[in-house]
Formats: C-alpha cells, structure tokens, sequence
C-alpha cells in the first residue's frame, strides 16, 4: 500500500486523542494557557460533565488579531521565544492544545488585548475554520468548547458518566488553584459541586500564609490544623509546601499534591520518597496528605516527556529523593510529640453521640435520670458498685502536681485508668495517653539512635552462608559492598553468579538472611538502593521495641507515669505508634464544659 500524508484535520483528529483524551484535559490546557497570560482571574463554566460545554475566562492579556489566528494552527505557540526545549518556562508549549480541541470539536475564541479598542472572535467548529469578526468583551479571553468529541463517536463511548467526568475537571481547576494562590478561581455549571477559591496574595518575603489559605480553601480546615511546613534547598532544587501530620492518614495516595515549577505532575520516584520520608510513622496501607512544590531550573528538568505534561522527568533523580526524603523528615521530627487535634475533637463528638444527655443543661422539676433511656451506665448506682474493684490507679493524686508538669504540653500525670491509660491535666484541659503505644514509640526512636551512633551490631556466621543468585544479581551485591558492610552483611563473591555471607546483623535471624540477600539484589537492579536492609533493620527494631516497652496491664507510679510523658515532649514521631495509631488525644477544657452544658 502507498505512504500518502495525512489530512490536516484528520492528524488533528489523533493528536487529540493524545492531548485531550477528556473533557478535563481540555479544561487543563485552556486554564494553563490562561495562567500563562498572567491572568489574576479564572472563571471556568462547564456543562455535560464537559463534554457539552466547557467555557474559560481570564482577565489575561489576551491576543491580538495575528496571533487569534495563529493559535489555532498546529505547532503554533508563544510559550518557547528562543525555541529552546531545554529552557521551558511555562505550562503549556506544544502548541497543539487548541488545534485538537477545535478538531474535535466546536471551538470559539473571543479576546480582546490591553490595548485594542475592542474585541475579536473566532469560531473553529470540527477543523473549519471561519474569519475572525468583531465582538465586544473586556479585556482577556474567553474560549468556549462545545460538543466535545461530537466528530470522534469512537472517542465518547470511552467517556464516563457525566458526573465522573465533572469531578475530574474539578480536581483539575483545584490543582492549578494550588499551584497559583495569587490567582482567583471560580468553577460552576450543570451536575457539579461549584467553588469560588478567592486570591491568596503571599506576604512580602513569606509564601506560608497565602499557601496555607489556599490550601485550606481546597483541602478544608482540617489540612491547616494538621500541616507542617516543609522548606529546605539541595544544590539547585528547592522543595517547600506543607506535609500532614503522620496520624492524619488517608486509605490512598489520592490527597498528595505534587508541582515541579508550577506544573501538577505524577512521579514514582517522588512518591516513593514520600513513603520513605513517612516510613517509620505509617503503616504500609496508609498515605499522608501533603502538597510539595518543586522549583529547579528549567535545564534540569524534561517536561516534554508526556503528550499531556503529566510526567516530568529529572536529570539527577537521586538528588531529589534524597532532598524529598530528607525535608520530609525533618519537619516531621520538628513536630516531636505534635499529634491531629481532629482525633480530639472525634472523641469529644462520639463522647456527645453516646451521652446526648451530657450536652444540655439538666432538667428541672421531679425527673429522676436514672428513668432516663439515655441514661449512663458509667453512673449507674447499683449496690454493686461500691464493692467492685477501682478502675484507676489514683495515687497521683497523693501529691499536687508540680508546676512545670502543669505547664508542660503533656501536662502532669494524676491518674491511670485501667492500668493501661494515663490521665494528665494541663492547664486548660486534660491528656489520655496510652502508655504501651507511647513507650513503643520511645524505645523504637532510642534504638534507632544507638543504631545510628554505635553502627549495627554484626554476628559472624559459624560457616559462610552462599547464596545462588544471577550473574548480574551477584554483581550489583559485591559491587554495593561498601554500602551493605555499613548495614551489617559483609559478603564477597563465591565463583559465577553466587555470594558468599560471612557476617549478619546480629538482630536477623540465619533463616532470614537467604531471602534477604535476595531481596536486596531485586532492589539494586531496580534502583541501586540498599532500602530493603534498612526497612528490615527497621521492621526488626519496632518489633523489638514492642516486646521492650511498657504493657498494658501494668500499674505505673506517679513518678514513672510524668517521666514518660516529658521523654514524649523531647522525642520525635512520638505522637503515633510504630504503627501510625496516635499515642495520645488532648481535650481541652472549653471542650470538656460544652459536653456537659457549661458553654
């Protein structure tokens, strides 16, 4: 068969089926080319889960009757002056965005620049293009798309429904917003939970405050209460933004936000930094909520790897991950003992759900509550009760507390509750701690310290143990034998395709080296790192914090009970487990008296 070219309109056609697979991808590109314009506004209108109707307005600069026309010609863009890939300072430059929206679809343009008179509207409807013609608008542009993929049928039979489609293009408008807190953003239409983000201006020489507000515009007060802020610069890259608290988890990873020079993008590697970073604190199945911003120079960083720039990529990865990794725990590590407050205010509401009572003032007259249904049977005033056994250890209160326990952020130990709980008193309210979770954590956080400080403790074999494995496998483990004698395996080469252990960390048990060495080459062919070691040596020593720390059951004296709770104010993570669950939740006092009807 003879190669003959393709039809304009019809390489159009596929080039949409790159750039625009959905109606949220066209609302990426047109509010991109809207920022790019340097619009401090974005109204954004859709209709039909976007596949109706989807309308952009910016109060941008706008475009002349040129380059109204140009912008719909493929490959035609502003976005590249010197037409170096290399030096991309914008979001949006292919410059196919427009011409595969306008091939598959009705397109119609209305701009007016600053300084023109009036404006100027251009219609593309299925690739036919028609004259431009006067029109009377403000400043900026507005572009409308209307029967998205009306001339690809193939194209809508893969489109979701109506409703999936719109709550795409939400999370969509929501991204940018993040990324552009100087901006105001508004979305609405048919079938969609509309929003109107105001502008967040940064403060001189601070960016904390108009993130923070708009971050808490889009994930809800929760994130502000919860936030820690990350900001930390590593050679030519820079990362800052705001990562939750590791007790405010989610079941996925859906909640974590990452931008490389303004631009959403999706990176494995930055996602498993950001697992790495959170490693000790979360369980594997649990993700925190963060929003990371990545600025580096445009030479350092491709982001024409995707059609619809959704992945970047970067010239010194490892660079990154360890600068990720590296700002992630130390802000983590700042918060020390800092747990969610949301756990709080999930306790004090359950406690008002199961004592509605509780959250009223008392009746008057001749009611007698024990008549009540809703009566506690906490209170409950049975012959019984007088004979049974105290449920609390209440010798704390042989001695007032001192004042600086009271000032203290855990306040000062006054009671144990079923020789498992801790009940201090701070000055405007009172701390429930769980004393095996918290004492977990502090061991765990001390082992790892000797670890770090001493190295880990090797055990010589009694007799080499040889591991058969693939020449390359074999290779990558000699060749990271440095790296692995610092974690405690010392092994060398045993003939072709086989290594020789000779030493072991003394906490790994000999049936568990094998599979380990094993492990460990998977992951040197994968990405040169000696992670599955450390994770090990990790998982090892939280199971050997475990079994050290203090149980549940056992009674605490006054003195041991404060001194756990100031070793929690000095130590990093300490408000969850080894396992993600908080150690600890405050109520405070004005908490406490609306419970009962005070407030």
């Amino acid at each position: 068969m003879a190669i003959r070219r393709l039809d304009p309109i019809l390489a159009d056609r596929i080039a949409a089926g790159e750039v625009v697979e959905r109606p949220a991808a066209a609302v990426k590109e047109l509010v991109e080319n809207a920022l790019d314009a340097g619009a401090s506004r974005v109204d954004v209108t859709i209709a039909g889960g976007g596949q109706k109707l989807i309308r952009v307005i910016d109060d941008g600069g706008g475009m002349d009757e040129a380059d109204l026309v140009l912008c719909v010609e493929r490959h035609a863009t502003s976005k590249i002056p010197d037409g170096d890939l290399t030096n991309i300072a914008t979001l949006g430059f292919r410059g196919e965005a427009l011409p595969s929206i306008a091939s598959v679809a009705r397109l119609e343009i209305a701009t007016r620049a600053r300084e023109a008179t009036n404006g100027l509207r251009l219609r593309v409807a299925f690739g036919a293009l028609s004259p431009p013609a006067p029109v009377a608008l403000a400043q900026g542009t507005r572009v409308e798309v209307r029967d998205l993929f009306a001339a690809t049928p193939a194209r809508l039979k893969f489109l979701k429904s109506e409703r999936a489609e719109a709550s795409a293009v939400s999370d969509v408008v929501k991204r940018l917003a993040m990324a552009n807190p100087g901006v105001r953003f508004s979305l609405g239409g048919e079938g969609i939970a509309g929003f109107d983000y105001q502008a967040c201006p940064q403060g001189s020489g601070n960016w904390r405050d108009g993130l923070l507000a708009r971050l808490t515009q889009v994930l809800g007060r929760d994130f502000r209460e919860n936030a820690l802020a990350v900001d930390a610069a590593r050679e030519e890259f820079r990362l800052w933004g705001f990562a939750g608290l590791p007790t405010w988890h989610r079941a996925n990873a859906l909640a974590q936000f990452v931008f490389v020079n303004g631009r959403p993008v999706r990176d494995r590697q930055i996602a498993g930094a950001i697992r790495a970073a959170y490693m000790d604190y979360l369980s594997s199945d649990r993700h925190p909520t963060l929003a990371l911003f990545i600025t580096c120079p445009p030479r350092l960083v491709d982001v024409n790897v995707h059609p619809a720039k959704a992945e970047v990529r970067f010239a010194d990865p490892g660079l990154l991950r360890g600068l990720v990794v590296g700002a992630l725990k130390e802000s983590l590590a700042s918060a020390l003992h800092r747990a969610t407050p949301t756990t709080a205010a999930a306790a004090a509401q359950k406690f008002a759900q199961n004592f509605p009572s509780f959250a009223r003032p008392a009746p008057v007259g001749n009611w007698d509550w024990r008549d009540s249904p809703a009566a506690p049977t906490l209170l409950d005033a049975t012959p019984g009760f007088a004979e049974a056994p105290p449920a609390a250890d209440a010798r704390a209160h042989e001695a007032a507390p001192e004042d600086g326990d009271l000032a203290a952020p855990l306040g000062a130990a006054r009671a144990q509750v079923h020789e498992t709980y801790i009940i201090a008193q701070t000055r405007d309210g009172l701390v429930l701690v769980d004393q095996h979770a918290a004492h977990e954590r502090l061991v765990y956080e001390r082992l790892k310290r000797e670890r770090a400080q001493s190295g880990v403790a090797r055990q010589a074999l009694l007799s080499p143990l040889v591991v058969d494995l693939d020449a390359d496998d074999a290779a990558r483990l000699v060749e990271a034998g440095g790296l692995l004698g610092s974690l405690g395996l010392a092994l060398e080469p045993f003939g072709p395709g086989a290594v020789a252990v000779h030493e072991a960390p003394a906490s790994l048990r000999t049936a568990d080296i094998e599979p380990l060495v094993r492990d460990l080459a998977c992951s040197l062919a994968e990405d040169g790192a000696a992670a599955p070691l450390e994770k090990k040596l990790d998982h090892v020593l939280a199971t050997m914090a475990c079994h050290h720390s203090v149980r549940s059951g056992r009674r605490l004296a006054p003195e041991e009970m404060n001194a756990l709770l100031r070793e929690m104010e000095r130590t990093p993570g300490s408000g969850q487990c080894n396992h993600g669950r908080p150690t600890y939740v405050e109520l405070k006092l004005a908490d406490i008296e609306k419970l009962f009807g005070r407030r």
